[in-house]
């Protein structure tokens, strides 16, 4: 008989549910989260030689556990929360939020759905994702600390300055600034202090940035070979998006971004040629395309009317072609982006090449 288990994970706990083919609860378990989970849940499981485990939010919450389970030869589905959430508030007598409805929604949405993601082992993927969201996060407290100590400068200095700030271009301005009173004197001290904070985070993303191109090259991908594609971007784009295989074809990649943007996953039919047309702010709601929100999703009379103005603003066409060029890159780092795929390594890229605007380096104020 085979057996479907389904498992509520939470940082304290984790309950389990088994279930048959007919959505019948055979047996349930309630385990703490510790060095000896694996173990007990195994051991409990062990009466269900034909099983598989089906982990709510296996990239989160479950993540441990779940490459627990498959480093110990066990086949895991990640069954997402608002998958989960449905077959919960659908099905009769299961309504009730809890940690057995949970468990239990998560096996049977496993069970009835076939285009659930198969949990692997992390690979070398998982590095440079690492490795871009903390490139990420770096950018963002260095953007945060630079603009803070530019607001700290113009309370300081008289008509303020012009042009890329810099950690030694900032301890040059307030070398010439003389306290008059304790205020400015505190203005000066914590001015200093955001000068340390910018030198370290530049220092810290120069340092993590040599990380990125050693696990690039370690890599062996061939998308440092699109022209404008540096290590950095390289790590972003294979990191969050794995190996393209999976899809049958260009039009597949873009429905199932789209659909991740609505929360629904897998589906049992090929794609059609032509996608869904959906506005981004539309398909980032969280409840899909039926309920747009209408501080986030103005009518499209309202979008083109910003669309135009952001345009002039840019440059005109100019601006307006953004668009476009990203439409042209996409299918092309599509067909690179495999770890391994194409020979060749990646010829000619140094550690310096990028994408404008994705470094913190290449920002004005940050």
């Amino acid at each position: 008989m085979h057996v479907l288990i389904g498992v509520d994970p939470h940082k304290r706990s984790h309950h389990a549910v088994a279930i048959d083919g007919d959505e019948r609860r055979l047996a349930e378990l309630n385990v703490r989260a510790a060095k000896d989970q694996t173990e007990r849940l195994l051991a409990w499981a062990a009466r269900f030689p034909e099983r598989r485990w089906a982990i709510e939010s296996a990239g989160g919450l479950g993540y441990l556990l779940s490459q627990q389970l498959v480093d110990a030869g066990e086949e895991v589905l990640d069954v997402p929360a608002t998958l989960a959430a449905r077959v919960r508030v659908l099905g009769s007598g299961r309504s009730q939020k809890n940690d057995p409805n949970d468990a239990l929604s998560a096996a049977i949405a496993a069970l009835r759905h076939r285009g659930l993601r198969q949990v692997r082992a992390d690979d070398h993927s998982a590095i440079l994702r690492m490795l871009a969201t903390r490139h990420h996060d770096l950018g963002s407290l260095r953007t945060q600390t630079a603009c803070r100590l530019h607001a700290a400068l113009a309370a300081l200095i008289p008509g303020g300055f012009s042009g890329r700030l810099s950690a030694k271009r900032a301890a040059t301005m307030l070398r010439s600034v003389r306290p008059t009173d304790g205020v400015v004197a505190e203005r000066k001290v914590q001015a200093l202090e955001l000068v340390s904070d910018l030198r370290r985070l530049d220092a810290a993303i120069a340092a993590l940035r040599r990380r990125i191109v050693v696990a690039v090259d370690a890599s062996k991908t061939s998308v440092v070979e699109v022209y404008g594609v540096g290590p950095v971007v390289a790590a972003i784009v294979v990191g969050h998006t794995g190996d393209v295989t999976r899809f049958w074809s260009r039009n597949h990649r873009l429905l199932q971004r789209h659909r991740s943007h609505r929360g629904v996953v897998g589906t049992e039919e090929a794609p059609s040629s032509q996608p869904s047309r959906q506005s981004p702010a539309q398909s980032r709601h969280p409840h899909g395309g039926g309920h747009p929100d209408p501080q986030r999703d103005p009518g499209p009379g309202l979008l083109r009317a910003q669309d135009r103005r952001r345009q002039d603003e840019e440059g005109g066409a100019a601006g307006a072609q953004a668009p476009g060029l990203r439409r042209h890159l996409s299918p092309t780092l599509g067909r690179r982006r495999p770890i391994g795929a194409g020979p060749g390594g990646q010829p000619g890229t140094t550690p310096k090449t990028s994408v404008a605007g994705l470094h913190p380096e290449h920002r004005l104020f940050g």
